[in-house]
């Protein structure tokens, strides 16, 4: 009976050891070590190395690619269409656009009539820091112009926006400024009386020819 009475003792000593409150030292060093604001972080600075003559080269060539990946879609639509590399799958342009590259009509035209305008822009990229379009929707208002006026258009752009590429919205209060400017006036009066000529069947025919022409329906006949 006596031994598991000195077994208790000896539980209740050792627990009564641990117990003992810390002095004022040990409190000072828990506190500090538990401290976040007084914890020292030590930052190594890494050291980027500048481009290569070489890396600034490549930079430039394929930022360029980039700004001119519309500029290829339309060039190389034309030439599919053109020379006619779709016919042994496809009737026609269209449908070969469609279930390849998932186009509507209207997209694919889009394409290459801003590849045109940027070939025109091409010429006068040098007087104006190479800022070329660089998407389809920044053309896509010049198509209305000849292309003296799309020029003219393109540098007013770029001036309005600072020296840097234009927005599609800029390009477009531009142009329209240019198409009032050129635009016919109408010189008729109010309640003038005018005689206008009706054309004939042959007439209507033509202008009907020219005008799918021009959107794109058919070729010119020759």
């Amino acid at each position: 009976m006596t031994k598991p009475s000195s077994k208790r003792k000896k539980a209740t000593s050792a627990t009564s050891r641990d117990s003992t409150p810390p002095d004022d030292q040990d409190l000072e060093d828990i506190s500090q070590e538990e401290n976040p604001a007084t914890a020292t972080i030590t930052v190594t600075a890494v050291e980027v190395p500048e481009l290569t003559q070489e890396e600034q080269s490549d930079r430039l060539h394929l930022e360029r690619k980039v700004e001119r990946a519309f500029f290829e879609a339309g060039k190389a639509l034309m030439e599919l269409r053109d020379r006619k590399l779709y016919r042994s799958t496809h009737k026609t342009f269209e449908e070969y656009c469609r279930d390849r590259f998932g186009h509507n009509r209207r997209q694919s035209y889009l394409l290459m009539d801003a590849a045109v305008i940027f070939d025109n822009l091409v010429e006068i990229c040098d007087q104006i820091d190479h800022k070329l379009p660089t998407a389809e929707g920044q053309v896509r208002p010049m198509t209305k112009l000849e292309p003296q006026e799309q020029q003219e258009a393109w540098l007013r752009a770029v001036e309005l926006a600072g020296g840097k590429v234009p927005t599609g919205r800029i390009v477009k209060d531009v142009v329209q400024r240019i198409m009032e400017r050129t635009k016919v006036p109408n010189t008729y009066q109010i309640g003038e009386v005018c005689q206008r000529s009706v054309p004939n069947r042959s007439q209507r025919q033509s202008r009907t020819q020219r005008q799918r022409w021009l959107l794109g329906y058919c070729q010119p006949s020759k």
